[in-house]
C-alpha cells in the first residue's frame, strides 16, 4: 500500500486515550499529546537556544512528532507499568521497535524506508534533542495530571503520575529545566490552589525527593 499505509494509521492514534481505565474528567489521545509534546520542544529548544546551545531542530521535530507511533501496535501503557523494572520497559520497547521495523518494512517503498526507520525510531537519547524530548514528554504528562488534580480528582495514578514526571525532569541538567521550575511550575502551582487536592504539598515533596 505504500506510504498512504503510513498516512491512514496516523488516525490511530486519535483513538488511543491516553491512561486508560482510569475516571478522567477529560480524555487526551495519543495524538494530542504528541502535537503538544512538538509545543513544548519547540520552547525548550529555543531557551536552550537563548543560553549558547546548538539544536538540531530537523532531528527535534522527527523525534518529538513521531516519538510515540509505536503505540499504534501496543498502545498506552501506564507509565507506572511500563516503569516496574528495566527488563519490562526493555522488553516493551522492543516489541514495540520490532512492530514499528515490520510495518516499515511491509509497507513503506524502498527508497524511504532509511528516513521512516529514522524518524519513527526511539528519539530518546543522550543529545540534546532526545533530552529535549524528554522533558517535552514529561512536561505533557505533569500537565494531563496537573488538570485533573485541580479539578479535584483523587484518582491515586494522577498524583503518582505528577511525582514521576516532576521528579524526572528536575533531575535534567538542562538550561529548559532549569526555567520550567523556577518560571512555570511556580505559576502551576499557584493557579492549583483553589483545588482540593493539596497540589503544592505534592510539588514541594516531589522537588525534595531524590
Amino acid at each position: 500500500m505504500g506510504i498512504h499505509a503510513y498516512f491512514q494509521s496516523l488516525t490511530d492514534l486519535e483513538r488511543i486515550i491516553r491512561c486508560p481505565g482510569k475516571f478522567k474528567f477529560q480524555e487526551h489521545s495519543v495524538a494530542e499529546h504528541s502535537w503538544k509534546v512538538v509545543q513544548y520542544a519547540k520552547t525548550l529548544a529555543d531557551i536552550e537556544e537563548s543560553n549558547g546551545v546548538s539544536v538540531d531542530w530537523k532531528k527535534l521535530y522527527e523525534i518529538t512528532s513521531s516519538h510515540d507511533y509505536g503505540e499504534i501496535f501496543i498502545g498506552d501503557i501506564k507509565t507506572p507499568v511500563k516503569h516496574y523494572s528495566l527488563e519490562l520497559r526493555s522488553m516493551l520497547q522492543q516489541v514495540e521497535e520490532g512492530m514499528v521495523d515490520h510495518f516499515i518494512n511491509e509497507h513503506i517503498p524502498d527508497e524511504f524506508k532509511p528516513i521512516f526507520h529514522r524518524q519513527l525510531r526511539e528519539g530518546k537519547d543522550n543529545s540534546i534533542e532526545g533530552q529535549i524530548l524528554e522533558v517535552a514528554d514529561k512536561m505533557d504528562q505533569i500537565y494531563e495530571a496537573f488538570s485533573e488534580l485541580q479539578r479535584g480528582n483523587t484518582e491515586k495514578e494522577f498524583i503518582a503520575m505528577y511525582r514521576h514526571a516532576l521528579i524526572k525532569i528536575k533531575n535534567m541538567d538542562l538550561h529548559c529545566v532549569d526555567y520550567f521550575l523556577n518560571h512555570i511550575l511556580p505559576d502551576m502551582v499557584r493557579e492549583g490552589s483553589r483545588s482540593p487536592i493539596d497540589i503544592e504539598r505534592i510539588t514541594n515533596e516531589a522537588l525534595a525527593s531524590s
